[in-house]
């Protein structure tokens, strides 16, 4: 490379400084108007994720834009060997890294995205659920493979790691099979995250019935899925389990919900006089869907006739505040208006022969 022979050596210093100043500012100015022209563009398009977008990748594009002027520098300015291959050696940790950091944060904008444009408020919202599932599924493999790649790179500047022998390959083979033994049960889950992305057992906000407990999906990750039960505790539970082993999905298809009431009553009970009292219960509810209801006698036992209610609601939530309105307004019809129907215990006195006569 070039070196002045006739400039002092303090002065080549000054020189390379303003050169890599002069390059920072006709970056830091370039990357101005990039995001001026991206926000004009903006804010005559009526989409809000656009700004997001732009407010994700401002950051991680302007450290892009300065690395990317320096590296370009660098090769005009006049240094030494060991100046130059350790300029080249940041240059080869910090380009990888950065790149990764703009490709990280451009996909977690489109992560964005997905969640803005689906609505999980509504009640019909399987679709956006499942837009939102597949979003954070795919999005953390991405950032995994995106930070795998990232560091590989800039593993692969460093000289010696280029010159790995066969043997040490060797070595390292040995190596990853024991590892790969021993992290078994991470990579299981993993893959099952990944095949779950596709599959979707679950999905973000479904209603499930896992070891007995009734939640809802409120987490995904890669190995492990969060579950938010009722009383708001947590329920984690590995990825594997939900492709292995059978649970309740109560909104696997949609979320509305067909729920039960079960009322024992004496067997001389006027049971169409109770069944018309539930469709007055039923249809007054304001939590009735107006899809179905009825009553049915279900079963006979010993002192009473097991009755059972069916009515619908638009989701689990609503349904059991709906079965536990219905329970106590027919109870308490039943105590105040008929109270005949309350179960009794009956005994029959046999007379006695000798009495008789």
């Amino acid at each position: 490379m070039f070196r002045s022979l006739h400039i002092p050596p303090e002065w080549v210093w000054l020189e390379s400084v303003a050169v890599v100043s002069a390059a920072i500012l006709v970056a830091l100015i370039a990357h101005w108007l990039t995001m001026r022209i991206a926000g004009h563009a903006q804010r005559r398009t009526t989409a809000k994720t656009d700004g997001l977008v732009l407010a994700r990748v401002r950051r991680p594009l302007r450290a892009v834009f300065v690395i990317v002027a320096v590296a370009f520098v660098a090769r005009i300015l006049p240094m030494d060997n060991d100046i130059e291959d350790f300029w080249k050696q940041i240059l080869g940790f910090l380009v990888p890294a950065l790149l990764g950091w703009l490709a990280a944060a451009a996909l977690r904008a489109f992560q964005d995205v997905i969640e803005i444009r689906s609505d999980i408020t509504v009640e019909d919202n399987l679709r956006a659920r499942r837009k939102r599932t597949r979003a954070a599924i795919l999005g953390r493999i991405g950032t995994f493979f995106i930070i795998f790649v990232s560091v590989c790179l800039m593993l692969l500047s460093v000289p010696g790691i280029r010159s790995i022998g066969v043997t040490l390959m060797a070595s390292a083979g040995i190596a990853g099979l024991v590892v790969g033994a021993a992290a078994q049960p991470a990579l299981k889950n993993l893959i099952a995250g990944v095949q779950m992305a596709f599959t979707e057992p679950i999905r973000l906000d479904d209603v499930l019935i896992v070891d007995g407990e009734w939640g809802r999906v409120e987490q995904i990750n890669l190995t492990f899925v969060v579950i938010k039960i009722w009383d708001e505790r947590r329920l984690v539970v590995p990825v594997s389990k939900f492709l292995e082993q059978s649970f309740q999905n109560w909104t696997r298809e949609t979320s509305q919900l067909l729920g039960s009431v079960f009322w024992y009553v004496d067997p001389a009970t006027d049971v169409p006089r109770l069944r018309e009292k539930l469709g007055e219960i039923v249809t007054s509810n304001p939590r009735w869907d107006k899809r179905f209801f009825n009553l049915q006698v279900t079963d006979v036992k010993t002192d009473c006739i097991e009755l059972r209610g069916l009515m619908t609601a638009k989701d689990a939530a609503i349904a059991f505040d709906l079965r536990c309105d219905v329970r106590e307004a027919l109870l308490r019809y039943m105590r105040d208006e008929m109270p005949e129907a309350i179960p009794r215990n009956r005994l029959l006195m046999a007379a006695d022969s000798a009495t008789r006569t």
